[in-house]
């Protein structure tokens, strides 16, 4: 987190409330589970579900992707330092490791995507703080194109297209998730740490136009961290954004012109998965919430209390698992859904930690 996004952080837990550490993989071995929801949204909640080979640590958990094979796509922020350790891990169905790749965005892992072009499937990745840059691979790590800042975009400041330094101020670019128009071939990529905007691209990564502004008026964004396409049926296809910092979520038309804005009861949501008639967003306040199609509300994982004592925590919380509580999260961070309706759950904790929810009913 840069010092805005703490400070944001800080002031939610208050008002709830009244550097990475190295662990050994031995933390996170022990699997557990429990069941989270309610009536037709029930799940068995399988903690530290992928396994890592001991070779390999996991350095705080940024966020997931599944492919049409039901491989388990993981990126994590990674530590600066140890640059030839890979950033993306992958699992198969049943969480066994089948391979890493990715050092070229360690340090600054962020946003991970699966897209399927014609007979092929590709990962879209964004990463922020020193690497300042998205992409698009092969699903075994090759680098179809690399980007940077979009400086014809008019909101950067003078180098931010070639600086490997973070500028966390309003004219930097720290980009943090994708997400694909549903037709066109073109894509949507979120500067949520940076100028606090929405970019759209081409199928071949060709700027296009920007929409949004930093602010709190509706088509404003005060941490536009992630977004997703919400198809749910009775509706046209739009853009959801989790609006974070500002604790809501704003939907837009595919051209980026505001639509709606939905404040409750949303406290720090991270992104945006659908599935059916499901929206899923993770939210970084101990909770990962469904929103079905006539927009009825289900936290799983909900525990006031238990939210209350993670907030108040000033974050030392997430580095220390022996404390965590079966059923319960500390900050979910990114959330998706599997063809079964299973949810695999990425939370901003060191040592890590990737939870599957196995959908029960």
């Amino acid at each position: 987190m840069n010092f805005t996004t703490r400070r944001s952080f800080l002031s939610k837990s208050s008002l709830l409330a009244g550097s990475a550490l190295s662990f050994p993989n031995s933390v996170t071995a022990k699997t557990k589970s429990t069941i989270v929801g309610e009536g037709e949204h029930q799940y068995e909640a399988i903690h530290n579900w992928p396994r890592l080979p001991d070779k390999y640590s996991w350095q705080t958990t940024h966020n997931v992707a599944i492919d049409k094979e039901e491989n388990l796509y993981v990126i994590h922020e990674g530590l600066a330092a140890q640059k030839e350790h890979p950033c993306i891990f992958v699992f198969d169905s049943v969480g066994k490791f089948i391979r890493a790749f990715g050092a070229q965005f360690q340090g600054g892992g962020h946003g991970i995507e699966v897209r399927t072009e014609g007979k092929n499937q590709f990962l879209y990745v964004t990463a922020y703080q020193g690497v300042k840059s998205f992409a698009k691979m092969t699903l075994k790590g090759e680098i179809v194109w690399f980007r940077r800042a979009p400086m014809a975009s008019g909101r950067y400041a003078d180098g931010e297209d070639t600086s490997t330094s973070a500028n966390w101020r309003r004219q930097g670019f720290l980009p943090t998730n994708i997400a694909f128009h549903p037709s066109d071939g073109s894509f949507y990529l979120a500067d949520g740490y940076g100028a606090h905007c929405i970019h759209r691209y081409d199928k071949d990564a060709k700027y296009l136009s920007t929409f949004g502004s930093p602010g709190k008026a509706d088509g404003q964004f005060n941490l536009p961290h992630g977004l997703g396409i919400d198809t749910r049926a009775g509706r046209a296809p739009s853009i959801c954004v989790t609006d974070r910092a500002n604790g809501r979520l704003q939907w837009f038309d595919l051209d980026g012109k505001h639509l709606r804005t939905l404040s409750e009861p949303f406290i720090l949501p991270a992104n945006v998965d659908v599935h059916g008639d499901l929206l899923l967003i993770p939210d970084l306040s101990a909770r990962v919430t469904l929103i079905d199609k006539n927009d009825k509300i289900i936290h799983l994982g909900e525990d006031e209390n238990w939210r209350k004592e993670v907030l108040a925590d000033n974050k030392s919380l997430r580095q220390q698992p022996k404390r965590w509580i079966d059923g319960k999260f500390i900050h979910p961070h990114d959330a998706c859904f599997d063809a079964q309706g299973n949810i695999f759950v990425a939370e901003w904790v060191n040592p890590g930690r990737v939870t599957k929810l196995r959908k029960l009913s």
